[in-house]
C-alpha cells in the first residue's frame, strides 16, 4: 500500500525541484552578458568587487544554487516525514531567493550618507521611470518569499495575507533605506510592485499551500 503511494508522493517534490531549476536557468540565460563580466572578480575571490555590485550578487546567488539543493537534501533527510522535503525547500528557497535581492536593494549609492533621504509618496509617479526591466526587477524581490513562505507556515496560506507580508517587509526595506541615507528614493510604488510580485508568485505555488493549509485544518479538526 505505502509503496503505490510512494511516486505520488514524489511527484509535487520533482515539480517544485524542477521549477526551480527552470526558473534559474532562465533567469541566468537573460543575464549570461552581466554574469560573465562578474564571474572572474567572484571567482578570484574579490569579494568587495563581486558582492559590491548586482551583477556579483547575481552571479554568486546562482553559483550557489548546488550548495542550496544540498541543505534541502540534509534538512528533509534529518526530518524524515512525509511533508519533509516540501518544508525543506521551502525554507531554504525563501532564503536563497530573498537575501540576495534584499542585499542589492540596500547597497548604498554613491552620496550615501551625504544626501538626505528622498521620499516618493504619489502612486504610479516612478512607474515610468523604472522602465521594464525595472519593473521585473521590483517584481522579483519578494517573489522567493511570496512563493515558499505559504508553502512553510499554514498561518500565510492566503493571498491577502501574501500580499500584505510582500508589502510589509518592501515597507521595511523603503524605510531602511530612507532612514540610513542610502541614496535611494523611497518609492509607494516600490511597494506596490513588491507586494504584487509576492503576490503572483504566491499565487503560483497555491496548489501546494493550499494542500499545506487543509493537512492543518484536519489535523486541528482531529484534536478538537
Amino acid at each position: 500500500m505505502n509503496r503505490s503511494t510512494s511516486p505520488q508522493r514524489r511527484t509535487p517534490r520533482l515539480v517544485l525541484v524542477g521549477l526551480a531549476v527552470l526558473g534559474l536557468a532562465g533567469a541566468a540565460y537573460l543575464v549570461r552578458g552581466p554574469l560573465l563580466m562578474a564571474a572572474p572578480m567572484c571567482l578570484d575571490g574579490r569579494w568587495r568587487g563581486c558582492l559590491g555590485t548586482e551583477n556579483g550578487v547575481v552571479f554568486t546567488t546562482l553559483a550557489t544554487v548546488p550548495l542550496s539543493l544540498v541543505l534541502v537534501w540534509l534538512l528533509a533527510r534529518r526530518r524524515g516525514s512525509a511533508s519533509a522535503w516540501r518544508t525543506s525547500l521551502a525554507e531554504v528557497g525563501m532564503v536563497h531567493g530573498t537575501v540576495p535581492f534584499l542585499w542589492m536593494t540596500l547597497m548604498p549609492g554613491e552620496g550615501a550618507g551625504l544626501v538626505p533621504g528622498r521620499l516618493s509618496l504619489v502612486p504610479f509617479r516612478d512607474l515610468v521611470t523604472m522602465g521594464p526591466l525595472g519593473i521585473f526587477a521590483n517584481l522579483l524581490i519578494f517573489a522567493a518569499l511570496g512563493f515558499f513562505a505559504p508553502m512553510r507556515f499554514a498561518a500565510l496560506a492566503s493571498a491577502p495575507r501574501v500580499l500584505a507580508l510582500g508589502a510589509g517587509c518592501s515597507i521595511l526595506v523603503e524605510t531602511a533605506q530612507y532612514a540610513f541615507q542610502l541614496d535611494r528614493v523611497s518609492s509607494v510604488d516600490d511597494v506596490l510592485v513588491n507586494a504584487t510580485g509576492a503576490l503572483l508568485a504566491g499565487l503560483a505555488s497555491r496548489r501546494w499551500w493550499r494542500a499545506r493549509a487543509e493537512e492543518h485544518g484536519v489535523v486541528a479538526a482531529a484534536r478538537a
